[in-house]
């Protein structure tokens, strides 16, 4: 700003400064002009010579803040025709009927920081994204023109999205506050309000990683369309977490573009409260109506809307009533469905022209600058369009950085730390702390767990997750009932049973200077609390954040931030996201709602080839792949796979089948030596019973992946066939572990192949696995063995599953089942 000023003062001094019609002292910019020329010279060709101009001559003005409600009107008008005329067919979603939204976003991003606000975080659907990508983000012209370039290849890297869902992240100057500010806007699916937590997310942890832990650095505005706003279920989901202690992001200014249609459906057909707003009154945030061709008027709400904010740390919401001056989009019809409503939208004048006559005619500026001031931006998109023919995409599709190694360290641990992290997990860290008996219990359970050296899963992921904490990685446990765990087993949380609201968490007892353990129970929702730490995750790759279902039936009401972001958003965005998802899994007669994570659905979206033998494997094949599945079956493995998530150079979401009753079985237990230094996860776990002693006396090999597995071993030593039958368990399921595969299958050479799931046919790994079986030996079958195909994923009869599981135990060891079948 300095720089700024002292421009203004050069060039008040200098010839180029003019009287104006009225006295005041009036930059003319065609003075840069060479003889003859019609319009402004930029020599620099940057929105920062506009900008210099632009200030130079307010240094002087009298009206400051109405010229530049004037010039940002400018320039959001301009931008839009200008795409309109050159890209003519093409999609934009253009703002046009509410360009008063890029002024109104100024003056609450001004606001907020003159109150102290460092980083705002923003989310918006795709009406008007490329118009607050170029002027308030200030993503540069000739980076947006290029996504209209149809030569344009969408990306070196991943399938690219279209270029009304992109995001961006940019630091610069606050010119009316002197001070650096980053802005943030996040990419987004067309599933409109579906981004609202996980920008919550991300902001809040930026609030956590700041130490900012009132909100008065960091900040998120919410953009949101009439129809959305009232229809989306996941925007009241939000609405509820921002007052919880553990996501609260102490206020969010809601901007709601009041288009008062929905695509083509009437406010009528669309809601049944009298505003689109109504959602918000369930946390009394206080809403502003206020008419978005009233530029002035519309500023006003905006400076009380950031003062409420900053003030109360509360939500609060704008309703600009506004409206969508084409169809939903720039190729749609609306005198279809909406003829009167249109004809009235077509007479209605822009709102530049009504607030530029209303500035000239009380003499706040001339027709003359007014002018200027056009041609300035016009000049400005014309360059930058020129610009395009020597432009690429600078490294939008790249990663932030390519990992430094494709190899991972021992995720195993010192003795000494395995057995310091059991200690405190066994004992109460705080005096006089009165614990349940039945707590007590569990403790001393553990206590001789640590004594034996062994470990059971809840042990196991108190080690793994304290060991990052002694690291300095943040770790973050979110979901329904986590604190105590859905089937009682976690207990991070110990409450005093003689005072009320004091607890304890041992785990932010084990080291001085360890980082800080967050585990908390969520609000009862899925959608809205995995976007929500979806969004976390992206804030910082040196954090474990996991999200647990609880039961893994209950995903898939947050599918839309599954498909949209989790799978494809790598793919989409260049994001590196290492989130975590555990989903208990497994079929134990409880019903058809609570047994199945729903495996099929995501093997279904991992994008490595069945087809296609990988030439490298282990580190390289996660780093090709979109996310990564597994289903562990000891509690060893399951430690490795959470540290391992960190200790890789690079983040991919995890998705983990958690147990349920092997959280309690005393063989689903693990040794020390399985975690100690030097140890790994185990992608496969190879028989190491008899069979494995003489490979070519096997008859069948039982491939299985979870909880399966100690039920074909119980089985199998019931029948006493250990020698006959190996049973391999598929720890890693995606991406395919196809070299351990294929040396398995090559050192049973002689056996019969089963694939066995306690899933139903059409449900679970088989139609996954079986295409990667046969890339790796085409010559040898991989038969079925588990329930026939249903509809439903579980009985909910309990005499029904126990018949279904011994019917599908006896095929498995039935030697003579697949005789004489061809497959």
């Amino acid at each position: 700003m300095s720089q700024l000023r002292s421009l203004a003062g050069a060039l008040r001094s200098s010839s180029q400064w003019m009287r104006g019609h009225v006295g005041r002292r009036v930059f003319d910019p065609r003075r840069n002009c060479s003889s003859g020329a019609a319009e402004p010279s930029l020599a620099a060709c940057s929105s920062s010579y506009v900008v210099e101009m632009y200030y130079a001559w307010l240094e002087d003005h009298k009206n400051v803040h109405e010229v530049i409600f004037m010039m940002i009107l400018i320039h959001c008008s301009r931008f839009e025709d200008f795409l309109a005329r050159k890209w003519s067919s093409e999609k934009r979603f253009g703002l046009e009927g509410c360009e008063v939204l890029i002024p109104a976003l100024k003056m609450i991003i001004d606001k907020s920081s003159e109150a102290g606000v460092e980083s705002v975080i923003m989310g918006m659907p795709h009406r008007g994204r490329l118009n607050v990508l170029a002027n308030v983000v200030r993503k540069d012209l000739d980076q947006i023109f290029c996504q209209f370039d149809p030569k344009l290849e969408a990306a070196d890297e991943g399938s690219g999205d279209v270029k009304y869902h992109l995001g961006m992240y940019h630091e610069r100057i606050n010119r009316e506050t002197d001070k650096n500010i980053t802005l943030s806007l996040m990419a987004n699916p067309s599933h409109l309000e579906a981004v609202d937590p996980v920008v919550q997310g991300k902001t809040k942890a930026e609030q956590f990683y700041r130490g900012d832990t009132e909100g008065r650095r960091v900040m998120s505005i919410l953009m949101h369309g009439d129809a959305a706003f009232a229809g989306q279920g996941v925007v009241y989901e939000t609405f509820h977490l921002s007052e919880l202690p553990s996501y609260t992001t102490h206020g969010t200014i809601h901007v709601v573009v009041n288009n008062q249609i929905g695509f083509t459906t009437d406010p009528r057909m669309a809601r049944s409260s009298p505003y689109p707003t109504d959602v918000a009154r369930v946390v009394n945030a206080p809403i502003f109506h206020v008419n978005a061709d009233d530029p002035e008027a519309v500023m006003y709400v905006c400076k009380v809307a950031a003062e409420w904010r900053n003030t109360f740390n509360k939500d609060v919401v704008i309703d600009l009533v506004c409206y969508r001056r084409f169809g939903h989009n720039e190729m749609d019809e609306p005198m279809f469905t909406q003829p009167l409503m249109y004809k009235q939208i077509r007479k209605q004048e822009h709102v530049l022209k009504k607030y530029a006559d209303k500035l000239i005619s009380e003499g706040v500026v001339t027709l003359q600058e007014f002018e200027v001031c056009v041609s300035l931006y016009g000049n400005l998109i014309t360059v930058s369009l020129c610009k395009v023919k020597i432009c690429c995409f600078p490294d939008f599709f790249k990663p932030d950085g390519e990992p430094k190694s494709m190899s991972c360290p021992s995720t195993g641990l010192n003795e000494e730390v395995l057995r310091h992290i059991g200690e405190v997990a066994s004992s109460v860290p705080l005096k006089d702390f009165a614990i349940h008996s039945g707590l007590s219990r569990i403790l001393r359970g553990r206590a001789d767990m640590v004594a034996k050296r062994t470990m059971d899963w809840a042990l196991a992921e108190y080690v793994a997750f304290g060991s990052l904490l002694k690291d300095g990685i943040h770790v973050r446990l979110s979901g329904q009932d986590v604190e105590r765990g859905t089937f009682s087993h976690r207990h991070h949380v110990l409450h005093d049973q003689e005072v009320d609201k004091r607890f304890c968490i041992p785990m932010n007892h084990l080291w001085l200077n360890q980082a800080l353990y967050t585990v908390c129970n969520s609000s009862l929702s899925e959608y809205g609390v995995l976007g929500f730490e979806l969004g976390f995750a992206m804030a910082s790759p040196n954090a474990l954040v996991c999200w647990e279902a609880q039961f893994g039936d209950f995903q898939n009401t947050a599918q839309c931030i599954i498909d949209q972001f989790i799978s494809a958003g790598q793919a989409k965005w260049v994001r590196h996201n290492g989130i975590v998802l555990l989903l208990p899994h497994g079929m134990e007669g409880m019903g058809p709602e609570h047994s199945s994570a729903r495996p099929e659905r995501f093997l279904q979206m991992s994008k490595d080839d069945p087809d296609r033998y990988p030439v490298n494997f282990e580190v390289q094949q996660l780093y090709d792949c979109n996310w990564i599945v597994v289903n562990c079956s000891t509690p060893a493995n399951y430690f490795h796979v959470l540290r391992r998530q960190i200790l890789l150079p690079f983040r991919k979401p995890l998705i983990i089948f958690t147990p349920k009753s092997l959280l309690r079985l005393p063989e689903a237990r693990s040794s020390f030596d399985e975690m100690i230094t030097g140890t790994k996860f185990l992608r496969i776990i190879p028989d190491g019973g008899p069979a494995s002693k003489h490979p070519e006396k096997v008859k069948r090999v039982i491939f299985c992946t979870g909880k399966v597995y100690y039920e074909l071993a119980k089985e199998r030593k019931r029948l006493k066939l250990e020698e006959d039958v190996a049973i391999v368990r598929l720890e890693q399921i995606s991406p395919f572990p196809f070299d351990l595969i294929k040396a398995e299958v090559e050192k049973y050479s002689n056996a019969e192949l089963i694939w066995c799931q306690e899933e139903h046919k059409n449900m679970g790994y088989y139609d996954y696995i079986r295409p990667r079986f046969l890339t790796v030996h085409s010559k040898n079958p991989i038969w079925y063995v588990g329930r026939d195909p249903a509809a439903a994923p579980a009985t909910g009869n309990k005499f029904t599953h126990l018949a279904e599981l011994k019917r599908f135990l006896d095929t498995a060891f039935n030697l003579e089942a697949f005789k004489g079948r061809s497959f």
